[in-house]
């Protein structure tokens, strides 16, 4: 069977150590690589584009970082969105002094490590709620810091009174000029892939293995010989990095402008919402909750929409977005209750049955 273990056979290390085993497997990546690279740039259109599936990218390698964070780790930080902040705005400041976008997204997310091993120091003393209150220390005071910093260095011209808001440039690629949602798109689709890649590597290393067994108990991980506040300072270096570039990512192809108002709070609690309902330790999962998060409320202003036309009742946006909220609030609430391991965890289930099916056992 193509979708079973039973009798596919290893005959070396690198088959053995393969992501996708099963030949299934193999061919659904294979469909999926497809339908990302060819299908999607044909058929969608500006507002898909602009709406769901750049978002749906980006959040998607911040969430990938803080997975492994909280995810692998089981480090709790409710500043993600300060950390994507500063690599947002150091990528953008970099490009503006003619540095090339490539390389300043990479130096946006290498300021976002360092930032991030700063704030991560606690790590080696506290844990749980204690370092989940230290990391939100990183929400209030990285904007203060990027408001007033900003004036000093960026060129008049490029940045509103004030200091939290500057203009990028227009964007080059060394002579091509990117101005369209499929250029934008595939720009992030690349930076997603690769990053992808190397954190299912990440995962299945010594560092991987240290984090997972910090995540279920420091005390014996530590009596193993792993350093702990080494292993714990890389997670939040890395995680830190993903958000970085994520940041640039998010101010060149989505917002178009770097502003300290959209990185609060709500950003970084919207994150951790979207790896708790994707699913934990899940590389996979990091995607479901993304799409879960940008999709749900989408369906549930039209439906909400169209029962109100069905019954001939006016429902004002007011309305609309109130009960979209509550509703939305009110599955997350359940969805943890009934699964608490994530979308990741259901799908698994999902598999398992047809990898039996049609047996019981």
């Amino acid at each position: 069977m193509i979708n079973r273990e039973c009798g596919v056979y290893k005959t070396t290390y690198q088959a053995d150590m393969a992501f996708f085993r099963v030949p299934l497997a193999r061919w659904t990546i294979g469909v999926v690589l497809v339908l990302v690279i060819v299908v999607i740039p044909l058929i969608a259109d500006d507002y898909w584009f602009g709406a769901i599936i750049l978002p749906f990218l980006i959040f998607s390698i911040a969430t990938i970082g803080l997975n492994l964070l909280t995810g692998y780790c089981g480090q709790i930080s409710l500043g993600h969105a300060a950390f994507i902040m500063v690599g947002g705005y150091t990528a953008t400041i970099a490009y503006i002094y003619d540095v090339p976008f490539i390389v300043s997204v990479i130096l946006g997310g290498c300021s976002a490590a360092l930032v991030g091993l700063l704030f991560g120091i606690p790590s080696a003393r506290i844990k749980g709620l204690y370092l989940a209150m230290a990391t939100l220390a990183a929400q209030f005071t990285l904007p203060w810091v990027i408001s007033r910093v900003t004036p000093f260095v960026v060129p008049t011209g490029l940045a509103v009174a004030g200091g939290d808001t500057v203009y990028p440039p227009a964007l080059y690629i060394f002579d091509w000029r990117v101005n369209t949602f499929v250029e934008k798109y595939y720009i992030a689709l690349i930076f997603l892939i690769l990053l992808t890649i190397f954190a299912m590597n990440l995962t299945r290393t010594r560092v991987g293995r240290a984090w997972i067994a910090i995540r279920d108990h420091d005390v014996a991980a530590r009596i193993l010989g792993f350093d702990i506040t080494y292993y714990k300072l890389l997670a939040f270096g890395i995680s830190s990095f993903y958000a970085g570039v994520a940041g640039g990512l998010l101010i060149f192809l989505y917002f178009g402008v770097a502003h300290v108002g959209e990185f609060g709070l709500p950003l970084s609690i919207r994150l951790l919402a979207m790896v708790l309902i994707g699913g934990l330790g899940s590389i996979l999962g990091n995607f479901f909750g993304v799409a879960f998060f940008l999709l749900l409320p989408i369906f549930l202003n039209q439906l909400v929409t169209s029962i109100g036309d069905a019954a001939g009742i006016f429902v004002s946006t007011g309305i609309t977005s109130g009960v979209e909220i509550l509703i939305f609030g009110t599955l997350v609430i359940v969805f943890l209750v009934v699964e608490p391991l994530g979308l990741a965890k259901l799908w698994g289930n999902f598999k398992d049955y047809f990898r039996l099916w049609p047996f019981s056992y």
